[in-house]
């Protein structure tokens, strides 16, 4: 059972994903300075290799956060939520923020891809909560 808590929270967060960089595409490609075509698309885009590793990535996180919630005796989905949004916040933005500073990339792709993780994680604690 706890393999389908896995793959169910994975895809919430891939899920979310897919929700939050929708949304801020525009500003994403730009602050990330992907060069777009005419019709402001990635170029070379349609490669599915990005959201294989994607989807692989989630189940990491995903089973990480399940273990972790196991060893600490989180096992309500408020507990999962709080839990989630620690991980994302305390250990994931940070460690975004830390290598965006160093690489010299823009403050609002800190932000975006750094939000993503919070949220992202938030949403993978919760749904692990709900198991």
């Amino acid at each position: 059972m706890q393999i389908i808590a896995v793959l169910v929270a994975a895809l919430a967060g891939f899920a979310i994903g897919a929700a939050w960089y929708m949304s801020l595409s525009k500003l994403w490609i730009k602050a990330a300075g992907i060069p777009t075509d005419a019709n402001g698309k990635p170029q070379g885009g349609g490669s599915p290799i990005p959201f294989v590793i994607a989807a692989i990535c989630m189940i990491l996180v995903a089973g990480m956060m399940r273990h972790m919630f196991m060893m600490a005796g989180i096992t309500t989905p408020g507990g999962g939520l709080v839990a989630g949004l620690g991980v994302g916040l305390f250990l994931i933005a940070p460690w975004v923020a830390m290598n965006y500073g160093y690489a010299m990339r823009p403050r609002i792709l800190t932000l975006i891809d750094g939000g993503y993780a919070i949220f992202g994680c938030a949403i993978i604690g919760l749904v692990l909560g709900l198991f």
